[in-house]
């Protein structure tokens, strides 16, 4: 079949794309070798809301000094134009020595609608406000009453994206891409607040990352596997988002990352690895789930000096282990549920042992702390 025929087939279908190659996509490192990182303003934080095939979020992830991790997040997701569905997810993992399993709240959204100027999101049940000055999140969800969220998120450092735009784009005529990928970060905030289980309130006072991401494709289309890094310290924290593309787009590597302490960026850009040095097969998923990992940021500061960062570590015990396909909504089996071979997982973690530590070098200053990490290594498809 020609491949504009098969290309034609994926985008209705969801089957999978013919090989285009790497000249097929132009990752933001191609930006970032000129300008390695844009600090974001209120204007960056709008939603997008296409109105063709895509996947938006918004991601909270929460460490709090109480030792409890979590997650809320808002997905909204446009499949083929025809159909827009949005929903609010949460997820609680309690402290090192707790019995209690993960937290998981997963629920469909009604009467979704944004601000005029398109930086808060409301539906019923649900806000998440974006403060006038654009440094302070309030993320207020009442859909679930296994957790009910009241939580402020505060930017203690800039935001960036990689790049100018943020975005890597697809397809086969530079002037007229396909589709794109974009992250957007909140590297390092303060937290206040709460979320309300069964069991009672949960303080979550302590650290946050937050990501504003949209895959202007199908998803699987757009990465085959990703690596999340997310580590946060007294001092500093190191975040990476790395995904590699389906062999449709040649197996190609994009990852985009920082290191920053509070209101300053180190460094951040497109020069980050994520290597998986300890592997074991995952019989059930099919998968090599990892067991060790190495991370590692390379880059420079504002005034040149050239920084690199860090973290070794044993991943321990596993957090969870998400079968994609059995959490979310019917209308994401619809997107990727026919593609032979499309089989997700997300393996979650945080090294609870002993505190992680990251090595950084700013110039010839060599400097070592410990904090907590949390991170994930996501499969899609071969």
């Amino acid at each position: 079949m020609m491949n504009w025929a098969k290309k034609t087939m994926a985008n209705v279908a969801g089957t999978a794309e013919p090989i285009y190659g790497p000249s097929a996509i132009i990752p933001v490192g191609k930006q970032a070798e000129t300008t390695p990182y844009t600090e974001l303003s209120r204007e960056d934080m709008k939603w997008v809301a296409m109105d063709s095939t895509s996947v938006e979020t918004q991601t909270f992830y929460f460490m709090a000094d109480s030792g409890h991790i979590a997650m809320a997040q808002i997905i909204h997701s446009n499949v083929i134009g025809v159909r827009t569905t949005t929903q609010f997810n949460c997820k609680i993992s309690y402290p090192k020595g707790s019995s209690k399993p993960n937290l998981w709240s997963s629920d469909q959204l009604s009467n979704v609608e944004f601000s005029d100027d398109k930086t808060c999101f409301y539906a019923d049940d649900v806000a998440i406000d974006l403060s006038e000055d654009g440094t302070e999140y309030t993320i207020k969800s009442m859909t679930n009453e296994a957790s009910i969220v009241n939580l402020t998120v505060t930017r203690v450092a800039p935001g960036f994206h990689v790049g100018k735009d943020g975005k890597s784009y697809y397809g086969t005529d530079p002037k007229a891409p396909w589709g794109s990928m974009r992250h957007a970060f909140w590297p390092r905030t303060i937290t206040k607040g709460s979320i309300t289980t069964k069991d009672g309130s949960i303080d979550f006072k302590g650290k946050a990352l937050f990501i504003h991401a949209l895959q202007g494709m199908k998803p699987h289309h757009a990465a085959a596997k990703w690596n999340f890094v997310n580590y946060q310290g007294p001092q500093f924290s190191a975040i990476m988002m790395e995904y590699t593309t389906p062999p449709a787009y040649g197996s190609t590597v994009v990852s985009v990352g920082g290191i920053v302490k509070d209101g300053e960026i180190i460094c951040a850009g497109a020069g980050n690895t994520a290597k998986h040095t300890r592997i074991k097969n995952d019989e059930d998923a099919g998968w090599p789930e990892p067991e060790a990992v190495k991370f590692d940021w390379q880059g420079k500061t504002k005034d040149g000096k050239s920084v690199s960062g860090l973290i070794e570590t044993d991943l321990e015990e596993r957090l969870d282990r998400v079968d994609v396909m059995a959490e979310v909504p019917g209308f994401v089996k619809k997107i990727v549920g026919n593609v032979a071979g499309t089989r997700p997982y997300i393996y979650q973690y945080s090294p609870r042992s002993k505190p992680t530590t990251l090595k950084l070098k700013i110039g010839d200053e060599e400097i070592t702390e410990e904090g907590v990490l949390y991170t994930e290594a996501t499969f899609i498809s071969e």
